[in-house]
């Protein structure tokens, strides 16, 4: 349910890697000169930022929940941690612990990439536009994408839950070869949709349930035929602008908002920097985002409680019929169609852990998770970097199931 693509761990040629290695140093060579000025402003080189760290004498479970992060990120062996936790909206702890390179410090209000938290922002918008009538989650999609294969079966709304059973692109080896060999390529909505398009379907619309990147690439060009508006624009307009997240949005090429916190990663067999590889291939143009950490536990409060949305709304965001769907067959392996339960299960856009509401995006060197439990107003947001000897899988998760256990025992946040 992650961004993450399980990429063999291949060497490229020799020639391939130095060209890489020539636009790596090129992309830090120009990140560094833009950090220098900025960190001579203030904390986090912004000077009049309000994603800062907490100040004054923290309380008790501001303590708490430092203690744990700190401990967490020396038993993970993490770069850097990045942490804010609100309960009612008020701020309990904002923090950023260890390094964005060496010998520059993270900071709260350093970027970072939210990869699949833009799903959740896009399936709130989509739900908006149903509310003002301007279209119906069971509309079929052939007005739109005729030249899907059985567009006049599959709808908005299978589309938003991951129920249409097309492939997904990011655990098809060939894909996964091309993006190991050039991390740097631009892809385009048709290069992606050429892998899962190839493919018959897992299983006819609306059977079943599986994870796929292709739905949400052929989503966002479904809304922006259907309003005639570009998706960034969009979702600023629905979810963004009226949430006042200022330090989340869209960027067309690899560019994160100064100041960057750098990522790194070994997913090529190599330790290695990884902050400006393009993150074209996640989603389609327009939503490719990166947020900040204050940012992200705003929208883990509002996307969790349904802030933006009528309470027939906010029952579909969090179950729009994928619970009991799912589960391996002759034709989609349990490792594709896991099996959706009451108590863990995808929503729209959304995934529900025992009453948890949450995102979990880890790609390229970056995972993060925002979570949201409504039953007792708790956000936690957590971006974690690498170092060479951290454990596979988003780590950033265990952090915040951490500080989940101790806030909230009851309502456990497991995830794996």
């Amino acid at each position: 349910m992650t961004d993450t693509p399980h990429s063999p761990r291949t060497r490229p040629r020799t020639r391939s890697r130095r060209a890489l290695l020539c636009a790596a140093l090129l992309a830090l060579t120009v990140q560094t000169t833009a950090v220098a000025p900025a960190l001579a402003e203030g904390p986090g080189g912004r000077g009049g930022s309000d994603c800062v760290r907490t100040e004054g004498r923290l309380g008790g479970t501001a303590r708490r929940v430092l203690d744990i992060t700190r401990k967490a990120k020396a038993d993970l062996d993490l770069n850097a941690v990045q942490v804010r936790v609100t309960i009612d909206g008020r701020e309990v702890l904002t923090d950023a612990l260890g390094e964005s390179m060496t010998g520059v410090p993270a900071e709260p209000d350093m970027h970072f990439r939210a990869g699949s938290v833009a799903f959740a922002h896009i399936s709130t918008t989509l739900l908006r536009l149903v509310e003002e009538r301007r279209v119906r989650l069971d509309d079929t999609v052939e007005r739109w994408l005729p030249d899907l294969p059985k567009a006049d079966r599959i709808t908005l709304r299978m589309l938003a839950s991951n129920t249409t059973g097309l492939h997904d692109y990011v655990t098809d080896p060939d894909f996964l070869a091309e993006l190991v060999a050039n991390p740097f390529r631009a892809w385009t909505p048709r290069e992606l949709l050429a892998f899962p398009l190839r493919h018959s379907f897992w299983y006819e619309p609306g059977r079943s349930w599986s994870y796929s990147h292709a739905n949400y690439v052929l989503l966002v060009a479904a809304l922006e035929k259907i309003t005639g508006v570009r998706i960034d624009r969009l979702v600023k307009e629905k979810v963004t602008g009226p949430l006042e997240l200022r330090d989340t949005r869209n960027n067309f090429t690899p560019e994160i908002p100064r100041t960057a916190l750098h990522a790194f990663t070994s997913d090529r067999g190599l330790y290695e920097e990884s902050t400006f590889w393009n993150p074209s291939w996640t989603t389609a143009p327009g939503a490719v985002v990166t947020t900040h950490i204050c940012d992200l536990a705003r929208s883990a409060q509002a996307i969790g409680s349904g802030e933006l949305l009528s309470p027939r709304s906010y029952r579909t965001l969090l179950d729009p019929g994928t619970v009991g769907l799912g589960g391996g067959t002759a034709t989609c392996p349990e490792t594709i169609c896991l099996k959706q339960t009451e108590a863990k299960h995808f929503g729209l856009g959304v995934i529900v852990v025992n009453g948890w509401v949450l995102q979990n995006p880890s790609f390229s060197g970056y995972a993060a998770i925002q979570a949201y439990l409504p039953s007792r107003r708790l956000a936690i947001a957590v971006n974690a970097t690498k170092t060479a000897t951290t454990p596979d899988g988003n780590q950033a998760e265990v952090v915040a199931e951490r500080i989940a256990a101790a806030l909230a025992p009851g309502d456990p946040l497991a995830i794996s």
